[in-house]
């Protein structure tokens, strides 16, 4: 398919810049593939959906504070630094994205916190990137306190506006555990522990996978044949009590639903021959797009994307192209709410 089939007009107006005051509250499009139908409702109402032995695979991945704002050495000028992943622990590598970009060069020495941590610019990547190692004497943990004492939750710039209080809390999942995210699994951001628990009742099975979300899913596609762009990679963890929950469900012919695209991506990436779920753990950058055939999750929850962003793309090639783009006509004539903290919409 070409990048310019998922164009579409998303005024401001419909992008959100704050969550819905309660997290299951927000909005829900229930897209039926086989019935060709469309539904309006609001999240909670995904109990009427999912029945006992239904499994949902949620990312268990944990944002952290990682906006950094500091000063070079020498100028004084301030910059701001983006970490994305570290690199190596025992070094304390880390790989960065700055701003200013043009004004930071190998070498350079960067402050943060009245100069409680610094760090030295030791390579050059691309697209602003840099690996920087912070000049630190203390163990790891202690990095990760000070990190989380002066970062701030990296919020989109698209929303417009400065990280307020409420971004501590809702710009995270309620099941967050494992540290390593930049950005959250939207899709996991309706859920509360109310809803989980009635659902539990009713039978439903929650399995867990780790997906350390970055800023790849969200970079820009500049190549008009999507089979020539290239995803940034993921770490990802799929443990033995998910894959034993989820292919025990496959044999039952159960519903599976991916919670988010991260999670998508995942299964994905970990399928055996013989269309089963594979315990398994390392780096991911699979591109999913129409056409791709899904082999573990039969339904999938979801935001609404950006116009030609790759999760538009992955959430049509679940739900299909046409009955997509159809979707996403209809979600902007109801004033659906998009990208982060938006609405839900719900593929069955």
């Amino acid at each position: 398919m070409k990048l310019s089939q998922f164009k579409f007009n998303l005024t401001d107006s419909l992008i959100a810049k704050y969550p819905a005051d309660i997290r299951h509250e927000s909005k829900m499009m229930v897209l039926d593939r086989k019935k060709g139908k469309i539904e309006h409702k609001v999240f909670k109402d995904i109990l009427d959906y999912f029945d006992d032995r239904d499994v949902m695979i949620n990312n268990n991945t944990q944002v952290f504070p990682a906006r950094l704002y500091g000063s070079k050495e020498k100028t004084g000028a301030k910059i701001e630094v983006f970490l994305l992943r570290e690199l190596n622990k025992e070094m304390k590598l880390w790989d960065v994205l700055v701003d200013p970009a043009r004004k930071i060069r190998v070498g350079n020495k960067l402050y943060f916190g009245d100069d409680i941590l610094v760090a030295e610019v030791v390579d050059n990547t691309t697209s602003r990137g840099r690996t920087i190692r912070f000049l630190f004497d203390g163990p790891d943990e202690e990095l990760w306190k000070l990190i989380e004492k002066l970062g701030e939750m990296p919020i989109p710039k698209y929303m417009g506006r400065p990280v307020e209080k409420l971004d501590k809390e809702r710009f995270q999942t309620i099941f967050a555990k494992k540290i390593g995210a930049v950005s959250p699994p939207n899709a996991g951001l309706h859920f509360t522990k109310e809803l989980m628990m009635r659902m539990e009742i009713k039978g439903v099975n929650f399995a867990e996978v780790t997906v350390h979300n970055g800023l790849g899913a969200f970079r820009a596609v500049e190549v008009e044949d999507l089979t020539k762009h290239k995803m940034d990679s993921e770490y990802f963890d799929i443990p033995a009590e998910t894959s034993k929950i989820v292919n025990r469900a496959k044999d039952e012919k159960r519903k599976i639903c991916a919670v988010g695209s991260s999670v998508m991506r995942a299964i994905e990436s970990s399928v055996s021959s013989t269309d089963r779920l594979n315990v398994n753990s390392g780096w991911t950058d699979k591109f999913l797009f129409p056409y791709h055939d899904f082999r573990i999750a039969n339904s999938m929850i979801t935001n609404f994307h950006a116009p030609e962003s790759t999760l538009v793309m992955m959430a049509a090639a679940f739900a299909g192209y046409d009955a997509l783009m159809e979707a996403y006509q209809e979600a902007i004539k109801k004033k659906y709410k998009f990208m982060t903290y938006g609405d839900a919409l719900l593929i069955l």
